[in-house]
């Protein structure tokens, strides 16, 4: 496929790359030399300084015969024109562009982004999606990632295994004579950094960060099998009144039970946030100052989310809460250095906002049926959604004579609104919503199983 991505900063190199590792042909358009420079240092794509929006640089890079354009430079207003023209002028089929400003998503205006007015296919907020993806992992206490799939019937959740989980050093394949009403599937494992799809007779060890597909139902007995067993949060304490900040807040709002303070250092942010919120009580102050953390009484909070605009504040605003009392830890980190150290740092759960606005991207550009997904650990693994159409290569078959071993994990079926955790012998039925996991290089296998046969030739 040919993709045009206008904007090198994080969030356009990590898409760039993405979609590059899957062998699509990539070219990068940024008015910086120096990301330009870098993006070609790093990646084996086509990288142009210009702008993005200018009809001569994308008939440069090549957007007659490109397939999708992703704009998601820093300007709301370069990622719409860039849209238009690659329309207007080019014909590009699918067009996804970042907007930030929440002034151009209210509903009164919902006429603007129409195939008559501007014809923009996908819009993305990546500050919205953070906010919704950090709501999930409190909604899971114990798990460092929650993602719904099939309408909220399955959930995909991310764990971390300690020395007490029960079922550590035990083969998978007994989860099932030992809890067999449990409707879970282990999907895979990182462990030494490196992820890999568990066999039937594999064993967890302590360290290990699993993602396990769930009946939505069986989700607090799940984790508990698998040593979690925490409280959901009813005190929290977000630091940094942006966008991320106030989308949680707002999403927080919603439960009558839920005590929310947030900490802005910009006075006159505070005072716009404080007007924005019903309940939750906004502080005007340092989140690294201790007197600061005391007025928001974070030796009582059950946990701290630190989404400032900056990666040390994050992290030392967390630490110092949890070296007040406070016993969880949720933060916001931007660059990947910091990533390896949150274990030995002591933070809980670390979000990477690049994870989450790749996925939401990605899910759009899929073939097949893919319905949704969620790309994990850096790109190396998709989490899909797909459905079995009658016709498919996959109808009629079972999961053992499609002979997906190694890369590929089926996690969960949804059958008339059944959950089924699947077998070797389980027989793939038109209708079904099925969720899998496969490693990065057998996803174009996934998107050609679930075409209907007139796709594949």
């Amino acid at each position: 496929m040919k993709v045009i991505v206008c904007g090198a900063g994080q969030v356009g190199f990590n898409i760039a790359k993405h979609l590059a590792d899957q062998q699509n042909d990539v070219t990068v358009i940024d008015r910086s030399p120096e990301l330009i420079r870098k993006i070609s240092e790093s990646l084996d794509i086509q990288a142009l300084v210009g702008h993005a929006s200018d009809p001569s640089m994308l008939a440069k890079a090549g957007a007659a015969d490109a397939e999708l354009l992703v704009a998601v430079t820093w300007s709301d207003e370069v990622n719409m024109v860039a849209c238009q023209v690659a329309s207007s002028l080019f014909s590009v089929p699918t067009k996804v562009a970042r907007i930030r400003n929440q002034t151009y998503l209210k509903p009164m205006w919902a006429d603007l982004f129409s195939r008559d007015n501007m014809p923009i296919d996908v819009i993305i907020s990546p500050e919205l999606e953070v906010a919704q993806a950090l709501h999930r992992r409190l909604q899971v206490p114990g798990a460092f990632n929650m993602v719904p799939f099939v309408d909220g019937k399955v959930r995909l959740i991310g764990l971390v295994l300690d020395e007490n989980c029960p079922v550590i050093e035990t083969p998978l394949r007994q989860l099932t004579e030992l809890f067999p009403n449990l409707q879970t599937t282990v999907m895979s494992v990182v462990r030494a950094n490196k992820i890999f799809v568990p066999r039937s007779d594999d064993q967890l060890q302590a360290g290990d960060a699993i993602y396990i597909a769930v009946d939505a139902k069986m989700s607090e007995r799940t984790m508990a099998v698998f040593g979690h067993e925490e409280k959901a949060a009813q005190r929290l304490v977000i630091v940094g009144g942006g966008n991320i900040g106030l989308f949680l807040a707002r999403l927080l709002e919603d439960n009558a039970k839920t005590n929310v303070k947030i900490i802005e250092f910009d006075k006159e942010r505070a005072a716009i946030i404080a007007e924005k919120l019903k309940h939750a009580v906004v502080i005007n102050g340092d989140a690294l100052d201790r007197e600061i953390l005391q007025e928001a009484n974070i030796s009582q909070a059950d946990t701290i989310v630190s989404v400032a605009n900056d990666d040390e504040v994050n992290i030392l605003s967390s630490l110092l809460a949890k070296q007040q009392g406070c016993p969880r830890a949720i933060t916001l980190m931007n660059n990947p250095i910091y990533a390896s150290l949150v274990g030995s740092l002591g933070i809980d759960v670390a979000l990477d906002p690049r994870e989450t606005t790749v996925s939401s991207i990605v899910r759009h550009i899929r073939r097949g049926r893919i319905r949704d997904l969620y790309s994990i650990f850096e790109g190396k693994a998709e989490i899909i959604e797909a459905e079995v159409i009658e016709g498919s290569v996959v109808a009629g078959k079972t999961i053992g004579e499609l002979r997906l071993h190694g890369d590929v994990k089926f996690g969960m079926i949804v059958r008339d609104e059944d959950a089924i955790v699947p077998h070797s012998d389980t027989v793939l039925q038109g209708g079904d919503r099925v969720v899998i996991l496969a490693l990065s290089e057998a996803v174009k296998k996934i998107e050609q199983l679930f075409s209907a046969r007139a796709d594949l030739f």
